[in-house]
C-alpha cells in the first residue's frame, strides 16, 4: 500500500472513530466471505460500520481519536457505531452463531472495554 493511501485510510478511520461512541475489536480468523457478508448485512441494518484494517493503521487512527490502552494484534475486524448497545449486540450475537468469531476488546463511551463489559452492554435492551 502506498504511503498516500495509508494516510488517506488513517484520516478516514480517525474521523470515523472520533465521531463514534463504540468500537468493538474482534477476531475473524477462519470465517469465510459469506459469513463476513452476513455480519456486514446485520451491522448495516443497525447503522454500524464493519471493516478489516491493518493493525498498524488502526492503532494510529485509534490513538489519533483519543482511544488508547488496548493492544491490537493478530487478525482483527472492527465494528463501530454511535450506539454502544447495537455495536455490542451485533458482535455478541454473531459470536454466538460463529465459534470462529471472537470478541477481543474495544472502546465503549471513550473508555477501553474488555469482553465482559461488551457482553454486559449486549444484554441491555435497545434504545428504542
Amino acid at each position: 500500500m502506498l504511503k498516500a493511501k495509508k494516510a488517506e485510510v488513517i484520516a478516514q478511520l480517525t474521523s470515523s472513530f472520533e465521531n463514534t461512541t463504540a468500537v468493538v475489536i474482534c477476531d475473524y480468523k477462519g470465517l469465510g466471505v459469506s459469513e463476513l457478508e452476513e455480519l456486514r448485512k446485520a451491522a448495516k441494518t443497525k447503522d454500524t460500520s464493519v471493516q478489516v484494517v491493518k493493525n498498524t493503521l488502526a492503532t494510529i487512527a485509534l490513538n489519533n481519536a483519543g482511544m488508547s490502552g488496548v493492544e491490537i494484534k493478530d487478525t482483527n475486524i472492527f465494528l463501530w457505531s454511535d450506539d454502544v448497545i447495537s455495536a455490542s449486540k451485533i458482535a455478541s450475537d454473531f459470536a454466538k452463531k460463529n465459534d470462529k468469531f471472537v470478541i477481543k476488546s474495544g472502546y465503549l463511551d471513550g473508555e477501553p472495554a474488555d469482553i465482559a463489559k461488551i457482553e454486559a452492554f449486549a444484554k441491555l435492551p435497545g434504545r428504542e
